[in-house]
């Protein structure tokens, strides 16, 4: 099946690599139109590798690639103020809006009570704030069209708890709670609003020393990548250690398309079964 969101536009945040950049790829070969947002550099209290603009700029030569149309702006969702004016441009260019994924998100360590309040607020700020941002920036957009699909990328650790990681549990609970509250407030408006909550995906987010350490504490060296997939496969049901971004990727082309137009308020988990264990 092709051309599913022929005609359609879509912002994605986080665009740059991982996730975002798949959803970007995915939803051009399906004919959306895209406006690509991502920060493109380092995160105060976050130590793992960050995106940067070649990295953005890579994407968008792989949307090209695809057939697809694409815009680019190097924002932090913090910024409200040039988040919106990154959204407005890339509406006025593609004359509308349709899609929403809010897939722009960070990673830390750090037990509850252990945690800087720096760590914490940078998290939030990011991790739901941020996404909270994003839907206030695409909103009136989406209204004027009177239809639309927002897609909120959460986690499993919004469903259940995970060890180490009370402050990124905590934003992924409150991207869950938002949706569904948004959900409610754009429905008159002809608007869905759903999550997608993956499991481990195999991206830079993941694959470094320090998320593969906190898998793997017994030993006093960083996991190989085959050390950190056998700890990381008991998560899952399923015998894999991780999903792949196109997963989740595919998962959101669902929940954007018209084959989900009666979807909303749903939590749609892309978790290899991690949930149930």
């Amino acid at each position: 099946m092709t051309g599913r969101l022929r005609g359609k536009t879509a912002l994605i945040t986080g665009a740059a690599r991982g996730i975002g950049r798949a959803q970007a790829v995915r939803f051009a070969e399906e004919g959306s139109d895209i406006i690509a947002i991502d920060v493109c550099g380092p995160i105060e209290s976050v130590t793992v590798p960050h995106s940067t603009p070649d990295d953005l700029a890579d994407t968008a030569r792989l949307v090209e690639q695809a057939g697809g149309r694409i815009v680019t702006d190097i924002v932090d969702v913090r910024d409200t103020d040039e988040l919106r004016a990154a959204v407005d441009r890339g509406v006025a260019r593609f004359d509308g809006l349709d899609i929403v994924c809010a897939t722009a998100g960070i990673t830390s360590r750090g037990a509850a009570v252990d945690l800087s309040e720096a760590a914490w607020r940078t998290m939030l700020d990011i991790n739901l704030t941020g996404v909270w941002n994003t839907c206030t920036a695409a909103a009136p957009h989406l209204i004027g069209r009177g239809a639309g699909s927002v897609i909120l990328v959460s986690s499993i650790a919004g469903l259940r708890g995970l060890v180490g990681v009370a402050h990124y549990t905590a934003a992924k609970h409150g991207v869950v709670g938002l949706m569904r509250s948004l959900a409610h407030d754009m429905a008159p408006h002809g608007i869905r609003v759903n999550c997608v909550l993956p499991t481990n995906v195999d991206t830079p987010l993941i694959q470094n020393d320090v998320v593969r350490s906190g898998f793997r504490p017994d030993l006093d060296r960083p996991p190989t990548r085959d050390e950190f997939a056998a700890a990381a496969t008991r998560m899952n049901l399923l015998d894999v250690p991780w999903v792949q971004p196109v997963d989740i990727a595919n998962a959101s082309l669902f929940l954007a398309s018209d084959e989900a137009r009666y979807v909303t308020a749903a939590s749609l988990p892309v978790d290899a079964g991690s949930t149930q264990r």
